[in-house]
């Protein structure tokens, strides 16, 4: 029976990689020239960590990060900005969270997608995937097409065809 796992994974390599560019590209640039500016990654925590003296070098800061995402192919909603940048005596620090895997909301919005399109799909919530199977394939290439159609908030990959 053919089927497929639908997951919001992120490349951490990928993600180092765009983190690394972005520090050159900020050590380079005129308007950060004898700032005190970091950029950590976290590997373990899936936590980016961002240290600078304003508010303004900060929004510029996730902005290069984004475009550096883009250029590697990572979609920049797998970050997590909700959380408030707070102050740290003279610096202004930041943590951006990297959403890895589906959280239970968008699975569950997902699962109702798949069940109200009326495919001969059957979709499983597997912790942090949704295994969907079916008889033919050209059901699960609907409800791909179905999937990518829609926003979820969440960069979605289409992974383990069989």
């Amino acid at each position: 029976m053919p089927s497929f796992d639908v997951t919001s994974k992120v490349e951490i390599q990928l993600l180092d990689n765009a983190i690394n560019v972005a520090k050159k590209e900020i050590t380079t640039r005129f308007d950060f020239r004898n700032s005190k500016t970091e950029i950590e990654l976290d590997k373990k925590n899936f936590l980016i960590n961002i240290t600078t003296e304003n508010d303004m070098r900060l929004d510029s800061i996730i902005d290069v990060l984004r475009s550096r995402m883009i250029k590697q192919k990572l979609d920049p909603r797998c970050l997590d900005e909700s959380k408030e940048h707070y102050p740290s005596g003279m610096f202004v620090k930041k943590e951006l969270k990297v959403k890895n895997g589906l959280d239970k909301e968008a699975a569950r919005k997902i699962n109702a997608d798949i069940k109200t399109a009326k495919l001969k799909v059957t979709a499983q919530v597997m912790d942090d995937i949704i295994r969907v199977s079916a008889k033919k394939i050209d059901d699960l290439q609907s409800v791909i097409a179905l999937l990518r159609s829609k926003d979820y908030e969440q960069p979605l990959q289409f992974v383990n065809m069989k």
